[in-house]
């Protein structure tokens, strides 16, 4: 386990001292934060452990006191995210009660410099870090729940049009709302995205025989139910 820690450079913007430090805890591929809870007290650091494999790397805290605004807390993700290059793919709250856990999902933006480097444990543990004390200082969220932010992983959640513009040439699978010649389920290379609609050339990753012509599928964008990267490795 590794400590580390952390200034209060952010705190100082928002006028706030602590004579403390807030430490970040490592463990495998987690960071853990003790947050403050809703008077700015210690809260007790949960730790959340993936699978033995997990190709996203994340970042867990526990924030303390229920209700809350997700648009407001997506907008407070992307604007400390976009200072650092960072782009949030997706911030959902799960489960009920004590049991929340707010998700946020970062990655490098596409229009960075080191955009085809992913996120780090750095990176997470500092959004994390950010994050919650902007949502205490503002008061964002009421009650109990637990803090990840996280890498999307190889197989990437697609929904917005920025993404399926920024993965033209990969494959992906989706499911549709209604069906689409029959089918509701798609796998294939996505060929281009255009107008609110994705060309998806359908078929498996290995070469088609000679003569024979892909089947190409344009699907809108408002049809697509679900839509994730295929891992080509």
């Amino acid at each position: 386990m590794e400590e580390i820690k952390v200034s209060h450079d952010l705190l100082s913007e928002y006028g706030l001292s602590f004579a403390f430090h807030r430490r970040i805890l490592m463990v495998g591929n987690c960071c853990v934060v003790p947050s403050f809870g809703g008077a700015h007290q210690w809260a007790q650091a949960h730790f959340l452990l993936g699978g033995v494999f997990k190709p996203a790397r994340q970042t867990v805290q526990l924030i303390g006191f229920m209700g809350f605004d997700l648009d407001q807390v997506r907008q407070i993700a992307e604007r400390v995210a976009a200072s650092s290059g960072i782009e949030v793919v997706e911030v959902e709250m799960r489960g009920g009660g004590k049991a929340r856990m707010l998700r946020i999902v970062i990655d490098r933006s596409s229009s960075g410099s080191d955009s085809l480097g992913g996120v780090t444990h750095e990176d997470c543990a500092n959004l994390s870090r950010e994050i919650s004390t902007i949502l205490d200082v503002e008061d964002a969220i009421s009650g109990s729940y637990v803090l990840e932010v996280s890498s999307p992983g190889l197989d990437r959640k697609l929904s917005r049009p920025e993404d399926f513009k920024r993965f033209v040439g990969s494959r992906v699978k989706l499911a549709t709302r209604m069906p689409v010649g029959g089918n509701k389920h798609f796998e294939g290379r996505l060929q281009s995205f255009e107008g609110g609609r994705l060309t998806l050339e359908i078929g498996p990753a290995r070469k088609k025989p000679r003569g024979t012509s892909p089947e190409i599928l344009e699907i809108e964008l408002a049809n697509v139910d679900k839509a994730n990267l295929v891992p080509e490795i």
